[in-house]
């Protein structure tokens, strides 16, 4: 299946008093390798691909990640991520932080497909992944 994979610098504002990047700012940047990897596919911003295919956006439901390697300032991450299942309309994410060519830490997230609920537009509810969507990851329907 389609992947995408970035390169990320570690600032100084991303790291603890120890100079460790502060675990928080790895879930900030698996949140935007996940929307670069949607445009990816689609290709697409992620607000025209909501408007297009009348989504409200991509939930997260469960996030977690297992640290094997430390980061610091001034080093360049490589963040490889995919879709590793695609459900009716939740789908799971791999991302892999490689830091020359080390496996520094793997994270995964649940998300889900969300859409305005017609009863009460303040509200959100989970609906079908688009089959377009599926299809410009090379999925096949479900």
């Amino acid at each position: 299946m389609l992947s995408n994979t970035r390169t990320v610098r570690v600032q100084w504002g991303d790291c603890d008093p120890a100079g460790i990047v502060f675990y928080p700012r790895y879930f900030e940047w698996f949140d935007a390798s996940t929307i670069l990897l949607f445009e990816k596919a689609t290709g697409m911003t992620k607000i025209r691909m909501l408007e297009k295919y009348h989504g409200a956006g991509l939930a997260l439901l469960e996030a977690r990640a297992v640290f094997k390697i430390a980061s610091q300032y001034g080093e360049d991450l490589q963040i490889d991520t995919e879709i590793t299942e695609f459900r009716r309309s939740s789908f799971c994410v791999q991302h892999k932080v490689r830091k020359g060519g080390a496996l520094a830490l793997e994270g995964f997230e649940t998300r889900l497909w969300t859409v305005r609920d017609p009863a009460d537009p303040a509200r959100l509810k989970s609906a079908p992944l688009p089959e377009a969507v599926r299809r410009a990851f090379g999925a096949a329907g479900g």
